[in-house]
């Protein structure tokens, strides 16, 4: 059994968030500049082994797409064409920003590292993570 990746894709940057091999439990990995992501992926698909991707994807109410959905797709079909033998899953990311904010304040992280975007980022990935293996327990 492989490690799962999961991404909170930003225009900026990209917060990270990886399993165990036992898929068991999800931690924060890192937040890396956009640009860099395809050459963080593949250097670490090199080093682990990894079983699938998920990736936040952002709705509106009613689930409509908003407006970063289509960077997300193209990150996707990227995923896609690049590891056609890991297969891709879409988590919803609401409010995860917001859930982010909350842990990093209940943790006690001072206000000057509270509004580090890749801070938020990074565990914004980690919620999604968590929230796929939940989906997937059940």
């Amino acid at each position: 059994m492989g490690r799962i990746l999961a991404f909170d894709f930003g225009l900026k940057r990209v917060g990270v968030a990886v399993t165990d091999p036992l898929q068991i439990i999800a931690n924060t990995l890192e937040t890396i500049p956009t640009k860099d992501i395809y050459t963080f992926i593949k250097t670490y698909c090199s080093k682990e082994e990894v079983e699938a991707f998920v990736v936040g994807y952002p709705y509106k109410h009613g689930h409509t797409e908003n407006e970063i959905t289509k960077h997300i797709d193209l990150f996707i079909s990227k995923l896609d064409a690049l590891y056609p033998d890991k297969k891709s899953h879409k988590v919803d990311e609401s409010f995860t920003s917001r859930m982010a904010q909350q842990t990093l304040l209940m943790s006690g992280v001072n206000k000057k590292e509270r509004r580090n975007k890749g801070h938020i980022d990074a565990i914004s990935a980690n919620i999604i993570l968590q929230t796929y293996l939940e989906m997937k327990a059940k």
